[in-house]
């Protein structure tokens, strides 16, 4: 330009500039062609700087005129450049998403091997290690009534068992079952003797929440009914369950009293040092058998209680049974 430039020729040149770039920018199909584009308008070298250097031949009046229109020019320019950049990456990503397909059955990349629950694994070995003795798997609901959780049982309506403090009630004479001992009298009701059956479940107590005492926990029912069984035939089944399940561990046998058997004792294990109560267990209460029909003259059995939870926190050493319960990985994925 030369140093003659008027008013007029500089507001021309930037109304030419503005119409020439609103029309590139809408024609771009790049992002690449855009940071071009505002290079070759905007940038130090660029055209509008060019204009804006001829600004020294104008009188100072004129200079704010061309100024003014020059600083909003650009500003429309950023503007324009900055919404088709984003036009761009919409149209590319509508693409993108029209064109892609996913696989549902291919493999996932690098995704972790999960990690049975230690409550399901200490249950499955209890299980397995019954099954090995010729014992079958049954199992029955969680909600049951007064008759199975309670009276077929031989637990009278005095039991402080049946007391609000340790059973969920529910509507209609039903409840959460606070064992799973229900599966036998289920079990008998439907098959005569001989039956081996272990029953293992979720079951619930109105206990409070501790270190120890979870309302929700996990039992296993072993019940054995056939003819000349004795206690040393219990004795014998649970001695070889726990030194299968924990090893050549001291095992005692303590007198107890549960009203389904008769007589009843408490089995400990000796554990870093101490006695810890493991399981309960006895010979099947001829009242039992009675009240489902089974001559108790001829049939006798045993049967046998255990919680998972006690099993497994003894197994693997653990403190407290609310880790069981609280979905912690850092704590799940060591089993």
């Amino acid at each position: 330009m030369s140093n003659n430039v008027s008013l007029k020729q500089l507001t021309d040149d930037l109304e030419r500039l503005e119409k020439e770039a609103a029309n590139n920018i809408s024609l771009a199909v790049e992002k690449e062609e855009l940071e071009k584009l505002r290079i070759h308008f905007l940038g130090k070298k660029g055209r509008l700087s060019k204009i804006l250097g001829s600004m020294g031949a104008l009188e100072s009046s004129e200079r704010p005129i061309v100024g003014q229109r020059a600083n909003l020019l650009k500003k429309q320019l950023n503007e324009l450049i900055s919404g088709r950049f984003n036009k761009l990456k919409e149209e590319a990503l509508a693409e993108q998403i029209a064109n892609e397909k996913l696989d549902v059955t291919a493999p996932p990349a690098g995704t972790p091997f999960g990690h049975r629950h230690p409550l399901i694994s200490t249950t499955e070995q209890i299980v397995d290690i019954f099954c090995g003795l010729g014992y079958e798997v049954q199992e029955g609901p969680e909600i049951e009534n007064d008759y199975y959780n309670f009276a077929a049982l031989n637990i009278p309506e005095d039991h402080p068992a049946r007391d609000m403090q340790d059973t969920f009630y529910l509507d209609n004479d039903l409840l959460l079952r606070t064992h799973t001992s229900p599966v036998q009298i289920r079990c008998l009701e439907k098959n005569p003797p001989p039956v081996r059956i272990i029953a293992p479940g979720r079951v619930y107590r109105r206990d409070a929440v501790d270190a120890t005492h979870s309302p929700v926990f996990h039992q296993v029912e072993v019940l054995a009914i056939d003819e000349g069984l004795d206690f040393s035939h219990l004795r014998g089944t649970v001695m070889a369950f726990l030194k299968t399940f924990f090893g050549d561990l001291p095992v005692r046998f303590r007198a107890s009293y549960f009203p389904f058997t008769e007589p009843s004792v408490e089995v400990d294990v000796q554990w870093k040092g101490k006695w810890l109560e493991v399981m309960g267990c006895g010979m099947v209460d001829p009242a039992v058998l009675e009240g489902l029909g089974i001559d108790p003259d001829r049939w006798t059995g045993f049967a046998a209680g255990l919680g998972v939870e006690r099993f497994c926190m003894v197994r693997h050493e653990i403190d407290d049974i609310r880790r069981f319960y609280t979905s912690d990985l850092r704590f799940l994925e060591q089993f």
